[in-house]
């Protein structure tokens, strides 16, 4: 996915095909768009498209199904950015004190890549390493990388459909550090991988001075990811995160100290970390697995179960095959389990097998806010 050119604004979106050459993708979108004003006949219409037009380019993982299109498909409308520039619109109507912003961070520009890459590089920019050059590294990057240009739209998806406080994909783009923080991670380790280990491990640092998310270049992260509220995640060189998987605040997906070469935990898709939890180690956590908030994870956690406690035990069992697109969360119980004997009281035991088999009853989390602006997708 990619740019679509200034003469598709002019068509039907219907109509409107990608980019799929790099230097066409630069020539189209010139690191410069954001510098030109737009006339009144650039204004694009506005187009929601249906249901399958979104199946189509990328898989609305709020179904709560698999991965109905493992490879997107390169033509068609781009309903993630149709939906983002409606609501900037919309926003800069709303409050007109902002319009000078929305305009430069999101109407200025010809698609979601352009975008993110001037939110990102002004966000991050220092009075050595200028918006400008950090702007022409993400657009060199993104533009080149379809991997990415998925990414970015499955993991705004993520931010929208999870995330009870993010009222729209626009202030997923504008304002989530979380997002924001994923998606230079994913700049990085393209970066890394290029050889360009010091431009990465500069990014990494300045990721983790603005926004308080440590990632390292070098770990392997998928795609469909929340990183909600993002501050005080650590994840190592090493470590592998599924896709579609939720973190919360205070996350670290971390090494023991003891091991050198592969030393991070592996985290299956669909699995939720919850807040502060600790996994050291080589360790797999499986797929559609749930950690409990505070959690000390040490051994391995069976697939689609739940773990809590310091350390860690497996209490229970789970009926959603991605707790992370429920988000319904275990509170509470690391507290507890910290404090009591599992082998001094089969009624402590019985206790927390009952809460954790009863939570699901529960609303989850990401249940729609009425303040919410949903897009007919």
């Amino acid at each position: 996915m990619a740019c679509l050119s200034r003469y598709h604004h002019h068509h039907h979106p219907r109509g409107a095909t990608w980019l799929s050459s790099p230097d066409e993708m630069l020539q189209h979108c010139p690191l410069s768009a954001h510098h030109r004003r737009l006339r009144d006949d650039d204004a694009e219409p506005i187009y929601l498209p249906s249901l399958s037009s979104a199946y189509r380019i990328f898989p609305v993982y709020a179904m709560g199904a698999p991965d109905p299109t493992p490879e997107p498909e390169l033509d068609g409308p781009d309903p993630i950015w149709n939906a983002v520039r409606d609501e900037a619109k919309l926003e800069a109507e709303k409050e007109p004190i902002l319009s000078s912003f929305l305009y430069a961070s999101i109407l200025a520009h010809d698609c979601l890549e352009q975008a993110l890459a001037f939110v990102a590089a002004n966000r991050l920019q220092n009075p050595t390493l200028l918006a400008t050059q950090l702007m022409d590294i993400f657009c060199n990057v993104i533009l080149h990388d379809k991997a990415i240009q998925r990414s970015i739209r499955l993991d705004v998806q993520a931010f929208k459909d999870r995330d009870p406080a993010c009222l729209s994909y626009c202030s997923a783009l504008l304002y989530m550090k979380g997002y924001h923080a994923l998606q230079v991670h994913r700049v990085a380790h393209t970066l890394w991988h290029q050889g360009r280990k010091v431009l990465a491990l500069a990014l990494q640092s300045r990721v983790s001075e603005v926004f308080g998310v440590d990632i390292h270049p070098a770990a392997k992260i998928g795609e469909g990811i929340l990183l909600d509220h993002g501050t005080g995640v650590v994840i190592g060189e090493t470590a592998i995160v599924g896709n579609r998987v939720s973190l919360m605040h205070g996350v670290t997906l971390g090494g023991t100290g003891k091991e050198i070469g592969d030393r991070h935990p592996k985290v299956g898709e669909g699995a939720l970390i919850g807040a502060s939890a600790t996994i050291l180690g080589n360790i797999k956590i499986g797929e559609g697995a749930m950690i409990a908030a505070g959690s000390l994870v040490l051994k391995d956690v069976p697939p689609h179960c739940i773990a809590a406690g310091i350390p860690a035990k497996v209490i229970s069992g789970l009926q959603e095959h991605d707790p992370s697109l429920t988000m319904k969360h275990v509170y509470m119980l690391s507290l507890y389990l910290e404090f009591c004997s599992w082998d001094s009281a089969d009624a402590t035991k019985d206790f927390f097998t009952h809460v954790a088999t009863n939570f699901r009853d529960e609303k989850p989390n990401g249940a729609q806010h009425p303040d919410r602006n949903e897009v007919n997708i």
